[in-house]
């Protein structure tokens, strides 16, 4: 059982409100306001670690002083590129044509802020994802659901899209959008959260 003061989480992702809520978290949510795009030559780590500060920061700064705000980003990585929510099915077909019998990389950036702009914590988790080999049917069939639309890489491995997965190597959580376990270690170095 998990016991905590209130904090903030900087995002508009119903995934990890619902990661944060399962473990009994006490927290609110603003969603952020940031232009999320890599900067040329950004590598996959550094553009996720940016954009969970720049979540963070953009949140902190209009809240009381001395909340604490967590922000965090989510991106997927093949061969290096950077792939985000896909723009329309045919992009989110794209997307899963790169994946399909591939190992790629989901890295997820966290950042733990106390108001008004303290940085406390800056880290990221790096996930290895095996996808299975995927016919264009089965690609056609799994975009026709809606549920690649709002996610990085055109899939959720919580959902439907975990059929399409054959093994991961690293954090499960991350993948979907929040590292528990290393945020809640963080929380708990800083007093936030505490078991009992």
């Amino acid at each position: 059982m998990l016991k905590n003061g209130k904090f903030i989480l900087a995002s508009s992702s119903p995934r990890r409100r619902e990661l944060l809520a399962k473990v009994g978290l006490d927290f609110e949510v603003v969603p952020p306001r940031v232009r999320e795009s890599a900067w040329e030559g950004e590598t996959p780590l550094d553009f996720a670690k940016r954009m969970a500060r720049e979540k963070a920061l953009s949140v902190s700064g209009g809240v009381l002083q001395g909340r604490v705000v967590v922000g965090s980003d989510t991106v997927v990585s093949v061969s290096g590129e950077i792939l985000g929510k896909p723009r329309d099915e045919e992009d989110a077909f794209s997307m899963l044509q790169k994946l399909s019998g591939k190992t790629h990389e989901v890295i997820t950036g966290f950042c733990v802020v106390r108001s008004p702009d303290e940085v406390l914590y800056l880290d990221a988790t790096r996930t290895e994802v095996r996808m299975k080999s995927l016919d264009t049917q089965e690609m056609r069939r799994y975009i026709k659901t809606g549920e690649p639309m709002d996610k990085a890489g055109a899939y959720a491995i919580q959902e439907a899209g975990s059929c399409l997965v054959e093994w991961i190597r690293g954090s499960y959580t991350g993948v979907v959008g929040l590292p528990l376990f290393e945020l809640l270690s963080v929380l708990s170095d800083i007093g936030i959260v505490e078991s009992g």
